[in-house]
């Protein structure tokens, strides 16, 4: 099982902030996932292809192609607010 400076550690490079009492739930959390990891490390996977998504994805997008951007005054046009040739957005609350 991960011990609690592991959990921390990698809240640290999460930037999450952990109470104490969420290391010990956790580091129990932390461990399972690694644990089937290590199952499926377990596995002969030789000749299955990798996947992007556990189900088959159904309607597709069209095909990313190339092509003229839409002009700047198109783009902004709508816009509630601009500023400086851009969407004018409002700052974040501190």
């Amino acid at each position: 099982m991960i011990d609690r400076d592991e959990v921390l550690h990698v809240a640290r490079l999460a930037r999450l902030r952990l109470s104490e009492q969420e290391i010990e739930p956790m580091a129990a959390e932390l461990s399972s996932v690694l644990d089937n990891i290590a199952k499926i490390e377990e596995l002969n996977l030789d000749g299955v292809p990798p996947t992007s998504h556990v189900v088959e994805v159904t309607g597709r997008l069209r095909a990313d192609e190339p092509h003229e951007p839409l002009p700047r005054e198109v783009a902004l046009a709508q816009a509630p607010a601009v500023s400086d040739d851009g969407f004018l957005v409002p700052s974040p609350q501190a």
